[in-house]
């Protein structure tokens, strides 16, 4: 692994969850959990594990979040949901058949990765050591319908893939702090580049076409 620690933008807490608090803050909306997030974000603490338990115990219902999904033929798309005053970007990002992001990083922020439909393939990575000629997979695990999965740098690099033939995926993503752009590897050599990520769409409005957009993030 690659020396990358937890961030300092929030005093993150991997441990000791409320999980009366949990409960009592279990969101039955999608506009529920949103403000749940607002509340637990205004503090000067946060707890991982909370905000993971929170995200997964909301139950997709695609009457709500459906207006944000966008889709697009040729690869994934981000949909910003919320702005999260500044603390955390929510987004939906949707997947078509085949659809799979690059092995990334997440800029030192924290990644929770929920499942709305469908399911997704994330598999794990360390990180690229000096001369390693093709990169150590740690693990893979299918993500399905309703699970939460939370990554971040310390924890190591993922790729995300739609590995159905045959029927679409949508996730919801929630990342703190924001960033715009991560890096990306080769596989093979453990290369990294630097990839602006840009949305497809904005609170259910496609955004202004841009030539050379990228949005390899997730």
């Amino acid at each position: 692994m690659g020396g990358k620690g937890a961030v300092s933008y929030f005093p993150f807490q991997e441990k000791e969850c409320n999980m009366d608090r949990t409960e009592v803050l279990k969101p039955q909306t999608l506009n529920e959990l949103i403000q749940i997030l607002h509340e637990i974000f205004s503090s000067d603490k946060v707890n991982t594990e909370e905000v993971q338990n929170i995200v997964e115990s909301y139950e997709s219902n695609p009457r709500e979040w459906m207006k944000y999904a966008k889709f697009d033929q040729y690869r994934y798309t981000r949909n910003l949901v919320d702005k999260g005053n500044g603390k955390f970007n929510l987004m939906i990002l949707c997947w078509g058949e085949g659809h799979g992001s690059s092995i990334h990083d997440h800029t030192n922020s924290h990644c929770f990765l929920k499942i709305l439909q469908g399911s997704l393939k994330e598999t794990l990575y360390d990180w690229p050591q000096e001369n390693e000629s093709e990169m150590v997979k740690k693990s893979e695990d299918v993500l399905k319908l309703n699970q939460c999965a939370y990554i971040n740098d310390s924890i190591g690099l993922h790729r995300v893939e739609n590995t159905s033939h045959t029927e679409p995926a949508v996730s919801l993503h929630l990342y703190s702090p924001p960033f715009n752009q991560c890096h990306t590897f080769d596989q093979r050599t453990g290369h990294k580049n630097v990839v602006k990520m840009t949305f497809w769409s904005k609170y259910g409005d496609r955004t202004p076409f841009a030539i050379g957009q990228s949005q390899e993030n997730n």
